[in-house]
């Protein structure tokens, strides 16, 4: 089934497993895809001993890539080759190892080649962790097209 026969929930799912699958950096991190839908995204990433930076908190490179993960699923899951052009994160509460943090990206704006997107990172007991924004830019190509060109 070709881009133009899937419906945009179906559209955005195999985004996600494509993007997923040539992902090893988010893979690597333990960052699980939970929910995609067109324009937004929820994933989740248990916070690990090794990382911890030296007060004993989740490193904020490691809050950083998550968010960021969140928010190019968001922003892929049209199936329009999309990077970022530039974010920002504001840390409000430290993540503990063992804590389980979730990442909820939502696409805010999205017209011709740029879009909005803010990232919410929570951790299990629903305590807000972070908040990231980043705006988008869509380069050439599609999603799936990369999918096809590597078979």
């Amino acid at each position: 089934m070709n881009e133009l026969q899937r419906n945009p929930h179906e559209l955005a799912q195999a985004c996600a497993d494509a993007m997923y699958s040539r992902d090893p950096a988010t893979q690597g991190l333990g960052i699980a895809l939970l929910d995609i839908a067109p324009g937004l995204a929820r994933l989740s990433m248990p916070v690990r001993a090794d990382m911890l930076q030296g007060h004993g908190t989740c490193h904020g490179g490691f809050l950083f890539a998550l968010a960021d993960s969140a928010f190019a699923f968001a922003c892929n899951s049209h199936d329009k080759a999309t990077v970022a052009q530039g974010c920002s994160i504001d840390y409000l509460a430290p993540a503990l190892a063992g804590d389980v943090l979730t990442a909820a990206a939502s696409e805010l704006s999205r017209k011709g080649r740029t879009g909005l997107y803010d990232v919410r990172i929570e951790n299990q007991r629903g305590e807000l962790i972070a908040l990231f924004r980043g705006k988008s830019y869509q380069v050439r190509g599609t999603v799936l097209a990369q999918e096809t060109q590597d078979d």
